[in-house]
């Protein structure tokens, strides 16, 4: 990756603009787990991502190919190490991990994304200090997704497939969350949709080999809820939601995007209530109000802070 000075400055963007941007990437994201759980049932699962992944290159490839020569040499590399480690990686180790625990456990996994994100952060930005609202927002994000996942979890019996499970989802959150540091570390002057597209396609193509070599005897009925869900997640949960979280990088803060993978399970649980029967509990109340708490808070945090040696002489006005 290339060294460039980090954190650079906020890039420009209304708030009017960055909220929309915000709700969209975890409204569509939270409606992805019910279409994720349709297409499943008549794809094979790998099978099932790379040709979501394939079908979102091909509606980016000609909006990436007038953008793409004048990246630089070494750019297209670079993105594609980088899908890698956003989708391709993570997503083998979570459909792998998912045959062994239930969806309880996974949401409860990935509910410590904003915890790798500021940990990763720490290590990589030098200017993104652990401050307390930042521990406190991501503390009641994860606090939030245990209860409302409290009732699953309570009866649950622990084996060593599920300890294996439950380490490769924790491994694939960890990944996705260097890799969106990486992004706003090294990626900023790249177009969104020349990131999105060189991510999608490099990551397609290892998780239709792996299909082939694993999934070779599994069925395939394409049906039209099948085609509606990978038309749907290409194009509403890939392509739209990925290029609003790359344009989104530069102008939130690690705190806030980790609060985004939390809101997203929320929404995953109230379409559940609405749309599927499910119950709707105390607990399920309780968990909304404080990853609701912890989001608000995290979007109060600042994108970019002074660092160090930068930073104003106590008493010194802090400039906006």
């Amino acid at each position: 990756m290339s060294s460039a000075p980090v954190p650079g400055p906020v890039k420009p963007g209304g708030p009017l603009k960055v909220a929309l941007a915000y709700c969209t990437c975890f409204l569509l994201w939270g409606s992805t787990w019910s279409v994720v759980k349709v297409g499943l049932e008549d794809l094979p699962p790998l099978r099932f991502v790379g040709i979501r992944m394939l079908v979102a290159g091909l509606a980016l490839l000609p909006f990436a190919r007038s953008h793409g020569t004048s990246l630089g040499p070494g750019m297209g590399r670079r993105i594609a190490g980088l899908g890698l480690l956003q989708i391709a990686i993570p997503f083998g180790l979570l459909f792998v991990g998912q045959q062994w625990i239930p969806s309880s456990w996974a949401a409860l996994l990935f509910s410590t994304f904003p915890m790798w994100l500021l940990l990763v952060g720490r290590v990589m930005l030098p200017d993104q200090r652990l401050t307390a609202p930042k521990l406190l927002a991501a503390g009641l994000g994860v606090a939030g997704v245990v209860m409302l996942q409290h009732s699953g979890l309570g009866s649950l019996k622990v084996s060593g497939h599920m300890l294996l499970g439950g380490l490769l989802c924790l491994t694939s959150v960890a990944v996705i969350a260097v890799a969106n540091v990486l992004a706003k570390k090294h990626m900023g002057h790249v177009p969104a949709h020349v990131l999105v597209f060189g991510q999608t396609f490099s990551s397609a193509l290892p998780l239709l080999v792996l299909s082939f070599l694993f999934e070779a005897g599994q069925p395939m009925n394409w049906s039209t809820r099948s085609v509606l869900a990978v038309l749907y997640l290409a194009l509403c949960g890939t392509v739209l939601t990925y290029q609003c979280l790359y344009w989104l990088l530069p102008r939130i803060s690690l705190a806030a995007l980790g609060a985004m993978a939390l809101l997203d399970t929320l929404v995953a649980v109230v379409v559940g209530v609405v749309f599927l029967d499910e119950p709707l509990t105390l607990s399920l109340l309780l968990g909304g109000v404080l990853i609701l708490g912890g989001a608000a808070l995290a979007n109060l945090i600042p994108a970019n802070e002074p660092s160090r040696r930068d930073a104003p002489p106590a008493g010194a006005p802090h400039s906006r």
